[in-house]
Parts: C-alpha cells; structure tokens; sequence
C-alpha cells in the first residue's frame, strides 16, 4: 500500500515535471556559445580605458549602481543593454572589454565587447575623439580568434564564433558628432546620400563579419535622436521651457532605420543558405514609448540624472557633478546615455528578437 502511494507521488512529480518544461522546449532551445558585441558607447564597458581619448567614464559618478560601485568605463550608473542579453542567452554576467589586460581564456571564451564610446560607421568619426574605428574592432576580433585558436584548437574555435551572438550597436556619433556638428561630410553628401553612405559601411562591416564566421547578427537601430538630453538643449525651438523632442533629428533616425530594416531582410535572404540569422533590433519604439509615457512610470524623460541634465556626458560628468537620488526615475543617467533601468526594459523588449537569431 505504502509503495503504491509513493509510486503515485513520484508519477505526478514527473508529470508535472514535464508539464512545467514542455512550454521552455516548444520555445526553442537557446545555442550560444559567447556574445560578441561591436559599436559605440551604448556598447563599450571600458575598452576606452585603455586608449587615449577625452571619450571616458571609468570615474564616479558612473558606475554608482553597478555592484561595488565601480566605474567600469560604461556610460552609465550600472549596466548596458549588452550586459542583460549576455544573462539572458546564459553567458556571463557581464561583457568585460576586450582590451582588459587580465581576461582569462575562460572569460574570453564566452565572449567580450570590442565597442568604443564615441565611434561610428563613418571613418571619420572615431577620428573626430580619436576612439576605436569599427574597422579596427574587427581587427580586433580577427587577433581574438588567433587567441582562441591557439587555446582551443580551430576546429572548436570556428564552433564557438559559428553558436555565438553578435551584436551591432552604433551610428548615433555618425548624425549627432559628425555630420550635423562639423562640415566635412556635409558639403560632399546630402541627408539622404549621407544615410546611404552609413548603409554601405553596415553592409562592409557585416559582410566582413560573416567571413569571419558569424552566423547569428543582431543590428540594433537609432534611437529617437531628437530626444536626447543634449540634443533638445542644442536644437530644440524650446529648449529651456518645455524641452520637447527635436522632431528633426527624429526623423532621420526613422529614415535610417527604415533603410536599415530593408537592408537586413535583404542581406537575411541572401545568407541565409549560409545558415545566418541577421535581424534588425529595434530600440527607437520602445525609447519613445519610455519617454511619451506610454508603458512606463519614469518621473524624468528630457534631462538627465547627472549634473543639470541638459549637456553633461563624459568628462562633464564627474565625481564634482550633482548626481539625483534615484536614476530608475529618469530615461538617461547623463545627457546622451540612458540609465541602466532604460536598458534593461530595452533588453528585455528585444528578447523576441534574441530568440528569432539564437533559437532553432
């Protein structure tokens, strides 16, 4: 009798046992290997630390909510988008820069950002704040497989870039820094040429990236550029009375990404007998959403936490800086780069779009 209850008790655990897993497998199991990640400052956890630029963060008060308190050289009180994608497809914790000295091969092995604050699609604009070009990231990433390859073997090695997650993040410093700030691109493009022109470097960089063995690409979009802090204080009609969104710089940020999509669909039909997954990441819905008060409770959407919110960023926003008690009620921690509350809701906004390139 005794072992005909347990036998009843073992048989409904193990139902339920499959009960609770079969909604994670209908999903799709996740493969990844290692998250690789390229772009700017909404990308770089610290590589700027180690190169000489003005285009630094690795003092207080960034980093005041990341754990210990540590100003990793993020752009931000805590951590980036790229930091909660590499938790939710079970890699790491954190993203450490790639040129950190002291990363073990098991920390290398999972995955690093190769991004700098400040760079761009356009050549001309990590020269501007003397950052790392794109071009040279991928330099980069080609001495990381040699690292690897002498770790590891080849074989694995092109196992482990084929399962990984790349992510792209930049072309904000191409419109913000360069175009719309000095002349140079300005008297041989127009907007749209300019556009096209920023396109043509996305699709060099991509295509260089599935030589070199990607094969799942996310490609994360503009934001809402005319809602940044320093940009309503620059450009907007009414910049210090109702601070509303510089509907200009908006919309070329809508035109990019409008182009952008249907460059990623293309690119997505033509590799895909490559097995490549490309999508395009969207996070200017959810940063208007965030800031229209659409979905979201924040208290603060035109200024940043740091200082007075309206200019500050970088240098400007320094341990001498006025800092506001809370950063989870504002959009942006200093006047261009949002707090990490806003990348984390945009992360988790983008697990869709994680799940079409890294599930099967």
């Amino acid at each position: 009798m005794h072992l005909s209850l347990l036998f009843l008790v073992l048989l409904h655990l193990l139902l339920l046992f499959f009960m609770l897993e079969a909604p994670t497998q209908a999903q799709g199991k996740s493969l990844v290997s290692a998250i690789f990640i390229f772009g700017d400052s909404t990308a770089d956890p610290g590589n700027n630390n180690y190169i000489t630029t003005p285009f630094k963060s690795n003092f207080s008060p960034y980093g005041r909510d990341f754990p210990n308190h540590v100003p990793t050289g993020r752009f931000t009180n805590g951590m980036l988008a790229g930091d909660f994608f590499a938790r939710y497809v079970g890699v790491k914790e954190y993203v450490p820069p790639y040129l950190d000295p002291s990363l073990s091969i098991e920390e290398l092995k999972t995955g690093v950002s190769f991004a700098s604050a400040g760079t761009g699609f356009d050549p001309l604009t990590p020269t501007i704040s003397n950052v790392i070009s794109l071009s040279k990231q991928l330099e980069y990433f080609k001495k990381y497989q040699e690292k690897m390859e002498a770790a590891i073997g080849k074989e694995q090695m092109q196992n482990l870039i084929k399962e990984a997650l790349f992510i792209v993040s930049a072309g904000t410093n191409d419109f913000v820094v360069n175009y719309n700030t000095i002349p140079i691109r300005r008297k041989s493009y127009s907007l749209s040429a300019y556009t096209d022109f920023l396109l043509q470097h996305v699709q060099l960089f991509l295509q260089e990236l599935l030589d070199q063995g990607a094969r799942k690409i996310g490609v994360v979009g503009l934001p809402p550029m005319g809602c940044l802090p320093v940009v309503i204080t620059l450009h907007s009609d009414n910049a210090f009375t109702k601070r509303d969104c510089a509907d200009f710089f908006s919309s070329i940020a809508g035109d990019y990404n409008s182009k952008l999509q249907n460059q990623l669909n293309d690119m997505q039909f033509k590799f895909a007998k490559l097995g490549s997954r490309i999508a395009y990441m969207d996070i200017y819905g959810p940063l208007v959403d965030m800031i229209l008060g659409l979905k979201y409770d924040f208290e603060k959407t035109n200024s940043g936490c740091c200082g007075t919110g309206l200019l500050e960023a970088s240098f400007m926003c320094n341990p001498k800086s006025y800092i506001c008690p809370n950063a989870s009620k504002y959009v942006f921690w200093d006047s261009i780069h949002p707090t990490e509350k806003t990348y984390y809701l945009i992360s988790q906004a983008l697990q869709p779009t994680i799940d079409s390139i890294t599930k099967n």
